[in-house]
């Protein structure tokens, strides 16, 4: 994975609750830019990383995922107190997203995704426990015609919990219910399977392997390496038939008018 140093800060993003920016970096590239000093904190930016990693796995358009750097002296040119103490909290190795310019929000109102992208992204949402892809908030942009998924921040939310991970596997995500794309997602049976092919341990390993060691604290284990390996197992066992998920969202799956 790349990194990059943040050289500007160029606007904050206050629709999200965590406050992230859109800044400039040492690539001369633009990114959206969220801070491990944010609410949610480093868990937050594991989920991102996760979550976009197997989306990009399942073929689905994801901007590029990239480690920032960040200067805590970039607070001394921002006029706004709350911005100052979150740049100085993510002094530090924090995560962007590549910044899609001219991006418009997905309207299901103007378009509904076609079954095979709904189904694929229904089934990656309840597999993820991602709780965040509702009317409220789709976390989908269109650009240049296609249909990108952003801000996997939300998913695998049981992990700001103390529990180990693993005894999460068999959960159903019953609130796959209120997720946009549901109404069309009529190809999620057939779709599963694939998907599930597409996911293996080395795979899962690899995207583990990119997240920084300072993220992966949690009470649950002793160190980064458990952490992680909670992370491994749990995503490695949550592919294992029955999936319960699957079953959940297709049973809510709202029947044809």
């Amino acid at each position: 994975m790349r990194q990059v140093s943040v050289t500007r800060y160029v606007t904050p993003l206050k629709e999200g609750g965590s406050l992230p920016a859109i800044v400039e970096a040492d690539d001369d590239g633009l990114y959206v830019l969220k801070f491990r000093g944010a609410r949610q904190g480093e868990r937050a930016l594991v989920a991102e990383l996760i979550g976009g990693g197997i989306a990009r796995a399942l073929g689905l358009r994801m901007p590029e995922i990239v480690l920032v750097d960040v200067d805590p002296a970039l607070a001394s040119t921002e006029p706004d107190a709350e911005i100052q103490d979150l740049i100085r909290a993510s002094a530090g190795i924090n995560l962007g997203l590549d910044y899609l310019p001219g991006s418009l929000g997905f309207d299901p109102v103007v378009a509904d995704p076609d079954p095979d992208l709904a189904s694929r992204i229904v089934w990656l949402d309840a597999y993820l426990c991602n709780v965040d892809r509702t009317a409220r908030n789709t976390n989908l942009l269109t650009w240049h015609g296609d249909t990108w998924l952003i801000d996997h921040g939300a998913a695998l939310y049981f992990h700001h919990g103390d529990a180990p991970f693993e005894t999460r596997v068999a959960d159903p995500f019953p609130l796959i219910r209120d997720h946009v794309p549901l109404p069309c997602a009529t190809s999620l049976a057939s779709v599963a399977p694939k998907l599930t092919e597409r996911l293996d341990a080395d795979l899962i390993q690899a995207i583990l392997a990119e997240i920084p060691d300072a993220w992966l604290q949690h009470p649950a284990y002793a160190d980064a390496a458990g952490t992680r390996a909670g992370y491994v197992e749990f995503l490695i066992r949550r592919l294992d038939a029955p999936q319960a998920f699957v079953q959940e969202a297709l049973d809510a799956i709202p029947a044809p008018v």
